[in-house]
């Protein structure tokens, strides 16, 4: 059978059927974890405070995905890979297309030196934050996330 093209598969992920993505939350040794505020090039969310996520593809493992996503977005290396959960994650996009996406969340050990803004199209800022001293404004799907893995996140940040 003769594959759909990637630019195809793309629009129709989360739409014509689930989506996955793989999440993830890059802590340092002191505790802390970087979050990226989204530029007004984003697909959405614009000016919106986001830990890293991507979609996986056709062909690659999920670790695969999380190293390959942490390196895109922030130019580390992902030292150590641990797998907090699942979530489904119903959205509605601003034209009112309804989405479903199936993440799967990790968090994700990296030096803190090697941290940086690598995608700045996509990324106005990066910055260090703690659960106490949030961002704001935060994407519409962080309060649900950090509510959900709040207890296992302390043992990774503070």
């Amino acid at each position: 059978m003769e594959k759909l093209p990637a630019e195809v598969i793309r629009a129709h992920k989360g739409v014509s059927f689930v989506g996955v993505s793989i999440g993830f939350i890059c802590y340092d040794a002191a505790g802390q974890f970087v979050m990226a505020k989204r530029s007004n090039k984003a697909r959405d969310e614009q000016g919106n405070w986001d830990v890293g996520a991507g979609g996986l593809k056709w062909g690659d493992s999920v670790e695969d995905t999380v190293r390959r996503e942490v390196l895109e977005e922030y130019g580390a290396e992902a030292l150590k890979l641990d797998f907090l959960g699942y979530r489904d994650i119903f959205r509605t996009q601003p034209d009112g297309t309804e989405t479903h996406w199936l993440s799967l969340t990790f968090a994700v050990l990296v030096d803190h030196d090697q941290v940086k803004n690598n995608e700045p199209d996509t990324f106005d800022d990066i910055g260090w934050f703690t659960l106490d001293s949030l961002p704001s404004p935060l994407h519409s799907q962080q309060l649900p996330f950090f509510e959900k893995y709040r207890k296992q996140l302390k043992q990774y940040i503070h």
